[in-house]
């Protein structure tokens, strides 16, 4: 039941028709408020805050001028997860602070990696996607590229007609730590990597699984350790890699006590990310062993945990990325081919890497 003496909420046309200027003048404080001098916008403001004006609909001023004001960031992950990953928070922080440069709002679209419904890619009302890091086959993925609006892919997938994309070169990148590890004396070594595919499986990968993987960067990472032992002689057939779909310092701590209860030989564990060898130091310290002079573990990205542990790792900047791929979307002109940047990566030398215990007996270390 209405009460009788409520006041019906004010609209443009109450508003204006209260201030006695046009409809115009009162949008333009809201929209465009270089069109007006300071004191009268103003005083449209506090008009409005008195009359109880809550500014234009923004659906109806989307519809209208046919853009939303929103970059959406496509995230096949659980929406915590961009606020629990440091490499996730470093990127979105970039991203943010684009948008922000630019005026413009920013709309995660958290989607699971095993559902292949794409109604929330279709219906967000976005003006371009940054696509953060998906396997090539992702069926949301593949629902943006169907959006008549502008996409930036960071990381993976690669070599996307027409898409711009920013990134690393994670194979030079880990070549270089394998042969930072090879020249320390390495030669039996395993590897702790990411989710290889969508299914979600944990355990030894095999050959076939790594070379068929749906994650061109895991396929990189790999294949730059890959390359670098072989030029140390090592076969890549005697190195175990294990995998875990969830990206979690639990899961590092897993796959690191199954590959060493198999292997306990290993004197290096490489990890295609810091949270995973964040777990295999946590690991090691429970079973009793010391790093570096029992077992060396690298990790990869840089992340603030990693480097107060004095992880030995691969430094890449995640926060540039996130900013750099706003900045590419948000570029106005002309494209007339999709752009492609490859940001600088540092190989981090820690306190986690030594040589093996029979290569410093070798040298009279």
């Amino acid at each position: 039941m209405s009460q009788p003496n409520a006041r019906r909420p004010a609209t443009l046309a109450s508003l204006a028709a209260e201030l006695g200027v046009s409809r115009t003048t009162v949008s333009n404080a809201y929209n465009r408020p270089d069109q007006l001098s300071a004191t009268l916008r103003a005083r449209v403001l506090e008009a409005a805050r008195r009359l109880g004006y809550p500014g234009p609909d923004p659906v109806a001023r989307s519809l209208r001028t046919r853009r939303a004001g929103a970059v959406g960031l496509l995230l096949t992950e659980a929406l915590s997860y961009a606020f629990r990953d440091p490499v996730a928070t470093g990127f979105l922080e970039g991203l943010a602070l684009a948008c922000e440069q630019a005026g413009q709002g920013l709309l995660l679209i958290p989607v699971s990696p095993s559902q292949p419904d794409v109604t929330t890619v279709h219906q967000a009302g976005v003006d371009g996607f940054v696509v953060y890091s998906v396997r090539e086959d992702d069926p949301h993925f593949l629902a943006v590229l169907e959006r008549p609006v502008p996409t930036v892919v960071c990381d993976q997938p690669v070599g996307i007609d027409g898409v711009d994309r920013v990134g690393i070169d994670d194979r030079a990148a880990m070549l270089g730590m394998a042969r930072h590890l090879t020249g320390l004396g390495h030669r039996r070594i395993g590897v702790l990597c990411m989710r290889l595919g969508p299914d979600a499986q944990d355990g030894r990968a095999d050959l076939l699984r790594q070379e068929q993987t749906s994650y061109p960067v895991q396929r990189a990472r790999i294949g730059g350790l890959r390359e670098g032992f072989a030029e140390a002689g090592v076969d890549w057939a005697d190195v175990p890699v294990h995998e875990r779909f969830e990206h979690s310092v639990d899961a590092g701590e897993a796959a690191a006590a199954e590959l060493l209860a198999t292997h306990p030989g290993i004197t290096a564990l490489v990890c295609t990310s810091d949270i995973l060898a964040l777990g295999a130091l946590r690991h090691a310290t429970a079973r009793g062993l010391a790093v570096p002079d029992d077992l060396t573990i690298t990790g990869f990205d840089g992340v603030p945990e990693a480097e107060r542990a004095g992880l030995t790792t691969i430094r890449q900047p995640v926060r540039e990325k996130g900013q750099v791929a706003g900045e590419l979307l948000l570029e106005r002109g002309e494209r007339n081919r999709p752009r492609q940047v490859v940001l600088p990566t540092e190989l981090v030398v820690g306190t986690t890497s030594k040589g093996p215990r029979e290569a410093r007996f070798f040298s009279g270390w």
